[in-house]
C-alpha cells in the first residue's frame, strides 16, 4: 500500500523518542560524512571531532557554529562562508534581514529549495491548509526569505497562491476581498496594520472568507495577547511559524497556541540552560541551538541562534516533537537587567496588548547612570498612560515609565516590526 507525503509526516511525528532519535542519526551522520567530503567551512571547523557518531549526546563533542563566523571576510565572495558547492550550482539567494549586524547572503541549490519545501508542509499540515484553499501573501517579495519558501510550499500543495507584493495596504485588503481568500501569510504586526486599516475605511473582517492566518517573523504569534488581538480583529485562527534565513523554517504551532513545536524530523535541537551552561531540563530557560539534518548545500551544526525557550518533551496526540512554551520568549541579547531583574520586551508586549485601546507602542532602553532604564510609548484612544504603568509595574515587577503619544505617530511595519529601541550605548557614551 502506498504512504502518502501527509501520512508519513504524521508517521514521523508519532515516534517514540528512540525511534526518532534514530532517524536524527541517521540523517545527521550522512550531513557530517558530506559536510567533511564537500564543505570547506566544517572541513577545518570539525578537525579533530569523531567521522561518525554513535549517538546523539556525542553531538556536544563537536563545536558550535555562531552566525559571525558566517559572515564573509572583506574582500571575500559576498556569500555565507558555510556554502558546500560553488555558485554556479545555487539556485536561489537571499539575505537575512540585518537588524543584528551585517546582512547575510545566503545561497540554496535545488535540492535544498525542495527541503525548504518538504519542512513547511508540516506548517501547513498544523493548519490544515488543503487544495481547496486560496492563500494570499502580504510581504514584499525581495531578497529576505520572508514566505518565499511557503509560496513555493502551497503551490506544490495545490493551493491558489496570491501574491501581495508591490501593493497598499487597503489594495491587499480588497484583494482579499475580492479572491475570497482563506489564508492569509505576514507578519503578527502586519495583520494588527491590516485591521486598522480595515477600521479606517470601513471593511468588515469578519465578513470575509478567511480562516486561517499562518504569522512569521516576530514572536507575536505565541504571546497570548498578540494572538488573541488578531484572531478576534479577524475571526479567523492564527498559527505561528519560526524559522530564518540561515538555519530554514524549524517550528510550526496549532491552532490551540501557546508555543512551537520543533520540527525535528528536519532539525536536530539542543537546549543549553541560560543558568548553568548544560544542557536545560524540560521547563528551564534556555538558548535555542539547532543543527539543519536535510540542508546540505549550506549546512548549519550546533548553530547558537539567540533565541530563548522552555522546551518541553511531554508527547501529546498531535505530536511527539519538543514543544517551546510560549515559543520564542527573546533573544539573549534582548535582555535588560533592570534593577537586579531580567526583563524581556516580549514580556512587556503581552501586557500591552492585553489594552484593547493601545493601538501602537515603542519599547525604549536606555542608561540612567550605571543602570538600565525602560520608556515605554504608546498610542492609546483613552490617554490613559498611569493604568498602563499600574499593569507593567504589578505584572513585571518594575516601575516603567509610560508616555501617550498621538495617534498615527508611531512607525507602522509591513516586515518584521521595530518597536523594541536598544539607546543603551548611545546614552551611556553621552
Amino acid at each position: 500500500m502506498t504512504v502518502t507525503p501527509f501520512e508519513e509526516r504524521q508517521r514521523i511525528q508519532q515516534l517514540d523518542r528512540a525511534a526518532l532519535s534514530e532517524l536524527q542519526l541517521e540523517k545527521l551522520n550522512q550531513l557530517l560524512q558530506d559536510t567533511r567530503a564537500n564543505n570547506g567551512f566544517y572541513q577545518r571547523k570539525l578537525v579533530g571531532c569523531p567521522e561518525r557518531l554513535d549517538r546523539l549526546d556525542q553531538l556536544a563533542s563537536l563545536p558550535f557554529t555562531y552566525k559571525e563566523e558566517l559572515l564573509p571576510e572583506p574582500g571575500d565572495e559576498y556569500f555565507a562562508t558555510n556554502r558546500t558547492y560553488d555558485v554556479d550550482r545555487c539556485v536561489r539567494f537571499h539575505q537575512t534581514s540585518g537588524t543584528r549586524g551585517r546582512p547575510l547572503g545566503v545561497l540554496d541549490t535545488a535540492d535544498d529549495w525542495q527541503w525548504w519545501i518538504e519542512a513547511w508542509q508540516y506548517v501547513l499540515d498544523s493548519a490544515d491548509v488543503t487544495p481547496d484553499d486560496r492563500a494570499l501573501l502580504a510581504f514584499s517579495f525581495g531578497p529576505f526569505v520572508g514566505f518565499w519558501s511557503a509560496f513555493d510550499a502551497l503551490t506544490t500543495r495545490g493551493v491558489l497562491v496570491i501574491p501581495g507584493g508591490g501593493l497598499s495596504s487597503l489594495a491587499r485588503l480588497e484583494l482579499i476581498q475580492h479572491a475570497q481568500v482563506t489564508v492569509l501569510c505576514c507578519t503578527p504586526t502586519y495583520a494588527l496594520h491590516l485591521a486598522e486599516v480595515a477600521a479606517e475605511h470601513p471593511i468588515n473582517l469578519h465578513a470575509l472568507a478567511l480562516q486561517k492566518i499562518i504569522v512569521a517573523g516576530e514572536p507575536g504569534g505565541s504571546v497570548p495577547a498578540t494572538r488573541s488581538r488578531i484572531e478576534s480583529a479577524w475571526n479567523a485562527s492564527v498559527y505561528d511559524h519560526a524559522g530564518a534565513t540561515e538555519i530554514g523554517p524549524w517550528g510550526f504551532g496549532t491552532s490551540r497556541g501557546g508555543g512551537l513545536y520543533i520540527n525535528e524530523a528536519q532539525f536536530l535541537p539542543e537546549f543549553v540552560s541560560v543558568e548553568t551552561g548544560h544542557p536545560a531540563q524540560q521547563g528551564e530557560l534556555a538558548q535555542l541551538v539547532i543543527t539543519t539534518l536535510g540542508r546540505h548545500g549550506a549546512p548549519v551544526i550546533r548553530y547558537r541562534t539567540g533565541d530563548l525557550v522552555r522546551p518541553f518533551w511531554s508527547k501529546n496526540g498531535d505530536t511527539g516533537f519538543v514543544f517551546l512554551d510560549g515559543g520564542i520568549l527573546g533573544r539573549a541579547d534582548d535582555m535588560l537587567i533592570i534593577r537586579g531583574m531580567n526583563v524581556y520586551p516580549t514580556a512587556i508586549e503581552q501586557i500591552l496588548h492585553s489594552f484593547p485601546e493601545v493601538v501602537e507602542y515603542r519599547i525604549t532602553a536606555r542608561k540612567h547612570g550605571v543602570m538600565d532604564e525602560i520608556v515605554v510609548e504608546v498610542e492609546d484612544h483613552l490617554q490613559q498612560p498611569s493604568r498602563i504603568a499600574d499593569e507593567l509595574q504589578l505584572k513585571v515587577g518594575l516601575k516603567i515609565d509610560v508616555h501617550c503619544v498621538p495617534a498615527m505617530s508611531l512607525p507602522r511595519f509591513e516586515g518584521k516590526g521595530k518597536r523594541f529601541i536598544d539607546d543603551r550605548a548611545a546614552t551611556h557614551q553621552a
